[in-house]
């Protein structure tokens, strides 16, 4: 009987932690779980009318060293925007996937940025970014830039951000790196 219990445990457990992969991180103090979607281009159209898509919201936000960033900063390039936290499992998998897409793209017209939502905020973000080797800016999230883009209700929440400052995708949840190098070679037309 004792095995019949463990068993159904570790099947109920093996469960949670799939949804959790497949579907991001809910944020422990407030952020909440959302489903993974993608705007942009509308289904079965081949081409993509960027004029048609949302203007990303500009925001200033310092990085690990205190110096602040504008999405306008980065205009005219391909700009990956991630929400994420150190906590995240989901988020933390898909920091290499960003590192090499930085280096991989990063003088082709693309910039990769982080946007950290963890509450400690540049304590316990720089010791992480640089345990990673993290090559692009990891700026400090508030609440102002998660109502700006939406409410973001669960992480990792990426937005694919076009040079003409558009929202073309947007992901939440884990996505593999060829996902994200699919629109950064559509938008850079590689």
């Amino acid at each position: 009987m004792f095995k019949k219990n463990f068993s159904g445990n570790n099947a109920l457990l093996g469960v949670v932690l799939l949804v959790m992969f497949l579907g991001g991180c809910q944020e422990k103090k407030g952020i909440a779980q959302g489903k993974g979607e993608a705007a942009g281009a509308k289904e079965g159209t081949s081409t993509i009318n960027l004029t048609d898509l949302v203007t990303a919201p500009d925001f200033i936000l310092k990085d690990l060293n205190g110096k602040e960033h504008r999405l306008l900063d980065y205009r005219d390039k391909v700009v990956i925007l991630d929400f994420w936290a150190t906590w995240c499992g989901p988020c933390r998998m898909e920091i290499p996937h960003f590192i090499n897409l930085q280096k991989e793209f990063g003088d082709k017209g693309f910039q990769m940025i982080g946007i950290g939502l963890d509450k400690g905020g540049k304590e316990i973000l720089a010791p992480f970014a640089k345990k990673k080797g993290i090559n692009y800016p990891i700026l400090i999230g508030d609440e102002r830039v998660v109502k700006d883009y939406g409410g973001i209700r669960g992480i990792p929440t990426t937005f694919v951000i076009s040079p003409q400052g558009k929202i073309f995708r947007k992901y939440v949840g884990y996505r593999g790196k060829s996902v994200f190098e699919n629109d950064i070679k559509t938008l850079l037309d590689l």
